[in-house]
């Protein structure tokens, strides 16, 4: 049987907003909706062989469904700006990487998918549907099924009913009875899923119910009665319309090959540099000659050409640098230490560089059988002690805080720091790691010798001071110059931009010292301002345990795991989205936060449990 694989681009684009960091390109544009929803678009392209696909996303202005209910959607807020600037461009990227993209006025994503289905069913052809939106459920029939990337759920007819309680053909009235609070469209008062799986399961059905809607009892049968007026119109609003008038046909949706030049082009511009990076591979590959390798790489005597590492045992070599540096107009240097800790640590050795590619370390401490004879450390930092308390001669480093304390611990103020590759990667892209191995994979194309390489890992890992001066000088001169490269590829780019620059030059480089210095000394706490503070929060608190137990409909404890899952799960009968070694429903952080996207209570847990540990944070501090 044919496939066709359609994608609701309107709820995957909200959710990738919302879910992921706030990415930024060095243009300050926000790109991680439109990351999000080309890495699933990959991902699903990878996963299902399809013979027809279409992303589908809503189309501006109004449809027949504010016609009919003019306070459909109306508590929504406006779309973020960040948002919204991320629609066109990701249209323009989903289109370059062969995606047929369907936008039609008057009706919703969901109804230009709901047609689409019914068009390859009658056709024979099985529909996947990739969304998180749970409305869509009431579309799935033996050749319709849905899958949700973000959650890693597939639901198929069997899939719906242990997911909601009732069959496919039921979900309509199921959502009728409970409404849809995103929508804004009211179901039965205090009618949750329980009681609207319960109602279902005895009547059969809706029009059922409502028919025998004299017989249920109690106050949620009197609200029940009060809704009959209401109901039918709830009904046809949660129904997805499925005969659209499209001009697209199903030989319209077959997948075009990707327009490579025009997503190298978007990739470059989003910096997406892993994808960017992937396509020159991927081309690079296929227009290569077949390669057939050399003896000596067959044997693994290939190897590339040596940098220019020197280590630094003679007073000599140590002259030349030292004369070397006090003319240097930038010098990058890093520390290698007995530990990790800043203010206990110990110098084991120094690395320094001032041109790419060239580099030295300067052993201080290595202890172990055979360990070459190097220079005194007390001799030598006394040496090397007026040029690194020298506020003229310009530092550069990979998080110099670090650094300074460790010279500190050796009675060494390390002055004159004037660039710090780490603070100008937070400055550029504050959402992405920091450390050097990363930047360097990313901006360099180049992978680092780690420390696990040199050192070991686990139960087995030495200290710095066990590792073999040979081995040492490798990484740790590699320190120095990858730091060296970074500078030259990141510092251009903050210095052509004033916001960016102003950042770097006048809070984060000065905060660098100030952050020192509270490290090494401590600060002083304002108890007083404290338990207020902690006072206000815990008012907050209780506020939030209100809404939780008027929402959940009676009290429960919201640090209790076990009764916020008979809440939600049980009572509620939110959707489980995993499970606990043991077995139960998972109410963890990663499950609240996907929760929160479509019911408020998980949304109110997660707002609970952060004022929770503020607060904590202040009691520790008082």
């Amino acid at each position: 049987m044919k496939t066709l694989l359609l994608v609701d681009g309107s709820s995957y684009l909200y959710r990738a907003f919302h879910a992921l960091p706030d990415l930024r390109n060095r243009e300050n544009e926000p790109t991680g909706a439109i990351y999000g929803v080309l890495n699933m678009l990959k991902r699903l392209r990878k996963d299902y062989n399809a013979d027809y696909l279409a992303c589908v996303f809503d189309a501006k202005g109004k449809t027949f469904r504010d016609d009919l209910y003019p306070e459909y959607k109306a508590q929504r807020p406006p779309m973020p700006d960040d948002l919204a600037r991320q629609i066109a461009p990701l249209h323009e990227a989903v289109r370059a990487m062969g995606w047929p993209l369907i936008m039609e006025d008057g009706v919703e994503a969901d109804d230009v998918i709901g047609t689409l289905a019914r068009m390859a069913e009658q056709a024979g052809i099985r529909t996947v549907i990739s969304t998180g939106d749970k409305d869509i459920a009431q579309l799935v029939n033996p050749q319709v099924s849905l899958v949700n990337t973000m959650s890693n759920e597939i639901l198929d007819e069997a899939g719906v009913l242990a997911k909601f309680g009732v069959p496919a053909a039921r979900i309509v009235d199921y959502l009728t009875l409970i409404g849809d609070s995103v929508d804004n469209v009211p179901g039965v008062n205090k009618v949750g899923p329980k009681t609207a799986v319960k109602w279902l399961a005895q009547y059969g059905s809706l029009d059922e119910l409502v028919a025998h809607a004299v017989d249920v009892g109690g106050a949620v049968g009197e609200n029940l009665r009060q809704a009959l007026e209401w109901l039918p119109q709830a009904r046809r609003l949660l129904t997805i319309k499925c005969d659209v008038a499209l001009k697209e046909t199903l030989p319209d949706l077959a997948p075009q090959p990707p327009d490579s030049a025009k997503l190298a082009e978007l990739f470059e511009h989003f910096e997406f540099k892993t994808w960017l990076r992937e396509m020159r591979e991927t081309t690079q590959k296929a227009d290569a000659p077949a390669y057939t390798p050399t003896p000596a790489a067959q044997s693994g005597l290939f190897a590339e050409a040596p940098k220019e590492y020197e280590t630094l045992l003679t007073e000599a070599q140590l002259d030349t640098w030292l004369a070397t540096i006090e003319q240097a107009e930038l010098v990058s240097i890093d520390t290698e230490t007995t530990g990790l800790d800043p203010l206990t640590s110990k110098l084991v050795g120094i690395s320094l560089a001032i041109t790419a590619q060239k580099a030295a370390y300067l052993p201080l401490h290595h202890r172990y059988a055979g360990a070459p004879e190097q220079l005194g450390e007390a001799t030598t930092l006394a040496r090397l002690k007026p040029w690194l308390e020298n506020p003229a001669r310009c530092k550069l480093g990979q998080n110099l805080k670090y650094d300074k304390h460790i010279f500190a611990n050796h009675d060494i103020h390390l002055a004159g720091i004037e660039h710090d590759t780490l603070l100008q990667s937070y400055v550029l892209e504050s959402h992405k790691p920091h450390d050097m191995d990363n930047l360097a994979q990313r901006h360099l194309g180049v992978t680092t010798v780690t420390y696990a390489d040199v050192a070991g890992k686990g139960a087995k890992q030495i200290g710095f001071d066990q590792v073999d001066v040979d081995i040492a000088t490798h990484y740790a001169a590699e320190d120095a110059d990858i730091t060296l490269q970074l500078h030259q590829a990141l510092h251009p780019q903050i210095a052509r931009d004033p916001r960016l620059a102003y950042i770097y030059r006048n809070i984060e480089m000065p905060l660098l010292d100030v952050l020192f210095d509270i490290e090494r000394h401590g600060v002083l706490i304002d108890s007083a301002l404290l338990g207020k503070q902690s006072q206000e929060l815990g008012e907050k608190m209780l506020e939030c345990e209100r809404k939780a137990f008027e929402l959940a409909e009676q009290p429960f404890n919201l640090n209790s795991p076990k009764q916020i899952q008979e809440i939600l799960f049980d009572k509620l009968g939110l959707p489980v989205k995993k499970k606990t070694p043991s077995g139960v429903p998972s109410t963890d952080e990663e499950v609240l936060q996907e929760l929160a996207l479509d019911f408020p209570l998980p949304k109110l847990l997660l707002e609970y449990r952060g004022l929770s540990k503020l607060k904590s944070t202040y009691t520790d501090k008082l």
